[in-house]
């Protein structure tokens, strides 16, 4: 018997956006399942910020299209979707209250008044001057903002960036709440413990193409087999490196080596001369695969 294939929420069939004659999106094809998180990585020119503008209706394609349920996107898509930017200007002098109440007005169907201040937590602020609020408290209200037309779709464009840790894991929180509800979330982030934490699935992107997609654990057990071991470059001076470490990649003043046993790999390095001082022994992250895949770090992007 057949399984059905459900319709994804949202897909792009050749997506391409060109400048200079330069396509800074080339030809993409993305398929997001419904009620997932989502997450959008590449570094600065990779085209990510260029492909979200197109699907948040920004900008405009120079060819493929954008299908939401299978259908080419018309302005009844904009009514299921949600946006919370980078950067939103919101106007002078007014309370979080107002805000709300005046973003209430943008739309037929707003989302219960109650239930939006208690899932985003801004009881304690209502009364506060909008331009007063810490940045985690600032990011809660565009996230409620961006919830109030009851979206089944929400972008989310690097919600955490210049937050502190316990502000940025309070965030993540949110996000987990609103996907548990049943939403999809499309998240781009340059932290990689974020969409580690957040993502059921990852694209990669680079040079306006997708490298990888898929679950992020699923693409690093692709990726790496084993453990990572790093010890510093100093320590191989005049060392006999055995010739299964030939290929050994150095980043920074580091060696990375892939090993399937760790205990056998230390043994032979030690029996080589190479001093175990500075050793690191880690599982592959999001970070590894990104610089695996695209040659670039993502973090400080």
């Amino acid at each position: 018997m057949n399984k059905t294939i459900a319709t994804p929420i949202l897909s792009t069939r050749g997506l391409t956006k060109t400048y200079d004659d330069i396509n800074v999106v080339d030809k993409l094809d993305l398929d997001i399942r419904e009620g997932i998180c989502f997450g959008l990585l590449g570094p600065n020119g990779a085209g990510k910020t260029t492909t979200i503008e197109m699907l948040e209706g920004i900008l405009p394609p120079n060819a493929g299209e954008i299908l939401y349920r299978g259908k080419p996107v018309d302005k009844h898509f904009f009514q299921h979707v949600g946006i919370q930017f980078q950067h939103t200007a919101l106007p002078d002098f007014l309370k979080v209250n107002d805000v709300l109440n005046l973003f209430s007005r943008f739309y037929d169907s707003p989302m219960n008044r109650d239930e939006l201040i208690a899932w985003c937590n801004l009881e304690d602020i209502l009364d506060r001057d909008h331009r007063k609020l810490s940045g985690g408290q600032k990011q809660r209200l565009l996230l409620a903002l961006a919830l109030m037309n009851d979206p089944d779709l929400l972008f989310l464009d690097e919600p955490t960036t210049g937050l502190d840790p316990q502000a940025r894991r309070n965030f993540w929180e949110l996000v987990r709440s609103v996907r548990s509800r049943g939403k999809t979330v499309l998240l781009t982030t340059h932290y990689m413990d974020e969409a580690e934490q957040l993502c059921d699935e990852i694209a990669v992107l680079d040079k306006g193409k997708v490298l990888t997609q898929g679950a992020p654990r699923t693409l690093l057990n692709q990726h790496f087999n084993g453990a990572l071991i790093r010890l510093p470059v100093a320590n191989f001076a005049g060392a006999t490196i055995p010739p299964e470490f030939k290929n050994a990649e150095q980043q920074g003043d580091f060696m990375q080596l892939q090993a399937t046993q760790v205990d056998a790999t230390l043994s032979t390095l030690i029996a080589s001369g190479v001093s175990l001082n500075g050793l690191q022994v880690e599982s592959a992250t999001l970070d590894d695969l990104f610089l695996k895949l695209t040659g670039h770090e993502l973090r400080g992007e």
